[in-house]
């Protein structure tokens, strides 16, 4: 089993709200998943973007691959605490 960090929609019409999940690649963008371990909400301003990180280097530990979208809000984030 293929397993995925990605982001998954939630909110109304217009107003996105993702959720950052564990979730087998085979799952729909926003079905199943295995844990949620942060979120991202991009209507703030500037975007909050909050991450488990014990459970974050976990998955990762584990052989979870992160998407493009997620991998680039994490350098973001690591580069806002340097």
């Amino acid at each position: 089993m293929a397993v995925k960090l990605r982001l998954a929609r939630q909110g109304a019409k217009k107003r996105p709200f993702y959720r950052l999940v564990v979730a087998d690649q085979r799952a729909p963008r926003d079905g199943r998943f295995l844990e949620q371990i942060g979120f991202y909400d991009p209507t703030r301003s500037p975007a909050v973007f909050n991450v488990q990180q014990d459970r974050l280097e976990h998955w990762m530990g584990v052989g979870a691959q992160p998407t493009e979208t997620v991998k680039r809000l994490l350098d973001k984030q690591r580069q806002a605490q340097q």
